[in-house]
């Protein structure tokens, strides 16, 4: 099926609303699995050492949601851009790290295991550095769109040794 002026009609999955829908329910799922694990009020975690540097437990739900809403859209922006096979390895790349950001919170929290939880963050930021090498092959802007998450994820790594360090 063809548009006037000879430009093919977009098929369903290429149409944008569902792009970013699918994106913004997979960030959803991941951000609400996550944080089913999260309970900074135990007495384990309040006995925890802090670095200094660690911002107020505020900040981080302040932060995480427009970092969501960023992953999101370079989700949705980038699924445009690719067809195929190449499509389905961005898709791939982007449920990894989304599953990898939701697992830090079980690790780190439900298995009260800050070593566990860096050697979780570690493997976050590598697949940060994957989604954001495929994802600027073929669009900047959303590259550049994941880049504020790939930094407070490396932020989060730094925190996490701190406490992996201050509590051994």
């Amino acid at each position: 099926m063809r548009l006037t002026g000879g430009a093919p009609a977009p098929r369903p999955a290429d149409a944008p609303i569902r792009r970013y829908a699918t994106a913004a329910v997979a960030v959803a799922a991941a951000a609400t699995a996550g944080a089913a694990a999260v309970d900074p009020d135990t007495p384990w975690y309040r006995s925890l050492r802090k670095p200094a540097w660690q911002p107020p437990a505020w900040v981080f739900g302040a932060v995480w949601t427009p970092l969501y809403a960023s992953v999101a859209f370079a989700g949705g922006h980038a699924g445009g851009r690719v067809h195929g096979r190449e499509r389905r390895r961005l898709a791939v790349s982007l449920a990894v790290n989304l599953t990898l950001d939701a697992a830090w919170n079980w690790l780190f929290f439900r298995l009260r295991s800050p070593r566990a939880g860096l050697v979780g963050t570690v493997l976050l930021d590598l697949s940060n550095a994957e989604l954001i090498r495929r994802t600027a092959r073929t669009d900047p802007i959303a590259a550049r769109a994941l880049w504020p998450y790939a930094a407070w994820c490396a932020f989060a790594t730094a925190l996490n040794a701190s406490l992996v360090r201050l509590d051994r």
